[in-house]
């Protein structure tokens, strides 16, 4: 779980400790990660709960600390059942010209490079997973689920990426952002076509308007009126993406589709030129998700 310590990645994994899972929650500070943890365990002191949380120090800003986070991982667990890309930093947490430690926009490079460059790492402990499970009836208990937003339908670009700025970024902090969840999405969406055979199922997540961490920045007088009109509780959007991870009605055949509020799995995208846009140009799209996968392939090797 990226981003596990606060507003819907810390009720998700509040839930799954309920649930008997053993979760990571990857995060970049550490003593927020530690609170957080130690905050879940006091609530859960009353329960028979068996699960377990521990830390994994991630910050997605730096892909050097990507691969030491894999790298810690892997020595302490043979196989990896569900990631949750839940990690982001809000539009308004970020300057225009807040850069990465490779030197990338910060959010492009947050939100894309490197959870792309973190889940590629984190592949062979998925495929360990399905690979067990292909011996047996369950429904796809494999899964990587890739976090977007509700402004992508608002703000978003046509066709919802622009090439010439994914290194340099836009002018708008707004438009950045929405551009770099479009970026997950057109990876979710490529994931499939990588890895299926793989046996992982690739969902995109819109986890709805809700309170959380994604707010960090704004006016205080913009979020009383979003607290008043259209925010909902934090762990709805909790909801969606525990639906999205484990959920027994998703299956292989939902791979590469997006979950929207409330657990639903999204019939009539309002931007069909994004949905347009990431396809390859065999299926009549502009093949947005494979070249953006290639251009990320070209930044950590660069």
């Amino acid at each position: 779980m990226t981003g596990g310590n606060t507003g819907i990645g810390y009720e998700l994994c509040k839930i799954l400790v309920r649930l008997d899972a053993t979760v990571y929650m990857a995060s970049r500070n550490k003593e927020k990660a530690e609170a957080a943890i130690a905050s879940i365990r006091d609530q859960n002191n009353s329960n028979q709960s068996t699960g377990q949380l521990k830390f994994l120090q991630l910050d997605l800003r730096d892909l050097n600390s990507v691969k030491e986070a894999v790298l810690s991982f892997s020595s302490q667990e043979a196989k990896l059942d569900v990631l949750w890309n839940n990690a982001g930093i809000g539009a308004n947490g970020a300057k225009v010209e807040d850069r990465t430690s490779q030197g990338f926009e910060l959010l492009m490079g947050t939100h894309c490079i490197g959870t792309l460059l973190f889940t590629t790492l984190l592949v062979p402990k998925l495929k360990a997973v399905a690979e067990a499970d292909a011996n047996i009836s369950a429904p796809s208990r494999t899964r990587v689920l890739w976090t977007i937003s509700a402004l992508v339908d608002s703000v978003a670009l046509t066709n919802g990426l622009d090439f010439d700025a994914l290194d340099v970024g836009l002018k708008d902090r707004m438009a950045n952002y929405a551009m770099s969840k479009s970026g997950v999405w057109a990876l979710g969406d490529e994931f499939p076509r990588r890895h299926k055979e793989d046996g992982i199922l690739s969902l995109v997540v819109n986890p709805g308007n809700v309170k959380g961490g994604s707010y960090a920045g704004t006016p205080r007088a913009i979020m009383a009126i979003l607290n008043a009109t259209m925010l909902h509780k934090t762990v709805y959007g909790a909801y969606t993406q525990l639906f999205a991870g484990i959920s027994p009605d998703l299956t292989m055949k939902d791979t590469g589709k997006c979950i929207t509020p409330w657990s639903k799995v999204m019939e009539h995208p309002i931007h069909q030129d994004i949905v347009c846009a990431i396809k390859p140009k065999e299926e009549g799209g502009l093949e947005h998700g494979r070249k953006l996968w290639v251009w990320y392939e070209g930044k950590w090797n660069a």
